[in-house]
């Protein structure tokens, strides 16, 4: 049998007090201006990662070093940090002048007052044409942060806009990790997990839309905006979103991005070879510390789930929810639990599968409703994580372009996520499900 330890999942809480107590320092109690936007995550990490080194007992340090390698070395970890440096040098090469022609060439053919609503929209399309949250929101924010410096809208309304428009696709596309993950794990169909999602996010996403459609009303925006732009410029940012939407792998998506990009800057005299160079350079940089989190964030994981941590909160999920809905919820929490412990909802719902597919037999739940389950939950958690790969990359390509932003203050604007978990919880234990055998 796995051991099960709860104490192993001490490290994780280590984090979430040094993060919020010097937060909640800086910000309130020393009025320290963008005080969660000091607090360094990384020695945040580095403090965690030290106490599950400690917490593993009967083991050498070369060992423990093997143990955490071996988490890093990861296939979706070592996916991850590759999309981050691609596109931080897309975001290098492209500039702040690129995405200001995208942004105000939309801004120049819808009415201002709509402009966050066409953010949600594309952000949704393009996660949905990907399959990915990630590259999504790394391709929209830029345009999201100078929408808001053209149109007035608040910046972390914006972007936080678009986290929410990148899950939806990430929680729905056919081609998402998470996707498949759920299906191959439950062992159903597509197709029919697609159907039951889209009864949950649909009411989601129109109730969002009219949140910032309200919003939109209440903002003193400026009936017209005039500002140039150059059209020649909003071509790497075009060619990437038909990439997308005709489902091109998000590497070859964000190399065809740097490439155009890089033609584009270079044949306009828009910038030297040497400043193209030192613009790739400084946008890999600026990914440094989101790359770095990642990799901290698997190595612990990796000794926590060797200590047992995981193992004791699978176990605690099993014994607590009986009963049909209330195990559906108990699918939801373990994966968002899951979620929180890895900051990755592909590896949550990978490691939630097997207790998930037990919890489902025992309680009567259908393989489909079992995987939307698990992909919702975890998509949802997952846009909240400050810590997440989606609001790092959305923290990271803001400051790339000179805006700071905290990530509490862009989850206080996810309002699909919110809508969503409303969604899904209406959907458990309100909305009964057709009987079938799927």
């Amino acid at each position: 049998m796995k051991k099960s330890n709860a104490f192993a999942l001490i490290p994780i809480g280590v984090f979430v007090i040094f993060y919020l107590s010097l937060g909640i320092t800086f910000e309130y109690v020393m009025k320290i201006p963008m005080g969660f936007y000091n607090v360094p995550v990384v020695v945040a990490f580095l403090v965690a990662l030290l106490v599950a080194v400690i917490q593993t007992k009967g083991k050498t340090l070369d060992e423990k070093f093997e143990i955490m390698g071996q988490g890093v070395g990861d296939k979706n970890i070592v996916t991850m940090l590759l999309i981050f440096l691609m596109a931080g040098i897309f975001v290098g090469v492209v500039g702040r002048n690129s995405a200001e022609s995208v942004a105000y060439f939309m801004l120049s053919v819808t009415p201002p007052r709509i402009a966050v609503i066409v953010l949600f929209l594309i952000s949704c399309f393009v996660s949905t044409a990907m399959g990915t949250s990630v590259g999504t929101i790394t391709l929209i924010t830029p345009i999201a942060v100078a929408v808001s410096a053209g149109s007035g809208f608040s910046l972390p309304l914006c972007v936080g806009t678009v986290v929410g428009g990148a899950m939806f696709g990430d929680n729905l596309s056919f081609i998402s990790d998470t996707t498949i993950a759920a299906c191959n794990g439950q062992g159903c169909k597509m197709k029919d997990k697609f159907r039951t999602n889209f009864a949950i996010v649909l009411p989601a996403a129109i109730v969002t839309l009219a949140l910032i459609f309200v919003l939109s009303l209440n903002s003193d925006i400026p009936e017209k905006i005039d500002k140039s732009y150059n059209l020649v410029q909003i071509i790497p940012y075009v060619l990437v979103l038909i990439s997308g939407i005709i489902g091109i792998n998000v590497f070859v998506t964000l190399l065809i991005g740097i490439v155009s990009g890089s033609i584009i800057m270079l044949a306009t005299d828009s910038i030297s070879f040497s400043g193209l160079l030192s613009g790739m350079g400084a946008g890999a940089s600026g990914m440094f510390e989101t790359s770095m989190v990642a990799v901290l964030v698997a190595a612990m994981c990796a000794l926590i789930k060797h200590n047992g941590g995981f193992e004791a909160l699978l176990n605690g999920i099993r014994r607590i929810f009986k009963g049909k809905k209330s195990g559906q919820l108990g699918i939801g929490l373990l994966v968002g639990l899951m979620d929180v412990a890895t900051a990755n909802n592909t590896v949550a719902i990978v490691m939630a599968n097997p207790i998930a597919s037990d919890m489902a037999k025992d309680y009567g739940i259908s393989s489909r409703k079992t995987a939307s389950i698990l992909d919702t939950f975890s998509c949802i958690v997952q846009g909240f994580l400050p810590y997440g790969a989606q609001i790092l990359v959305a923290l990271s390509a803001a400051n790339t372009l000179g805006c700071k932003l905290t990530a509490f203050e862009i989850i206080a604007n996810l309002f699909y996520p919110m809508m969503l978990l409303v969604s899904s919880l209406i959907f458990i234990f309100i909305i009964p499900e057709k009987k079938n055998k799927v």
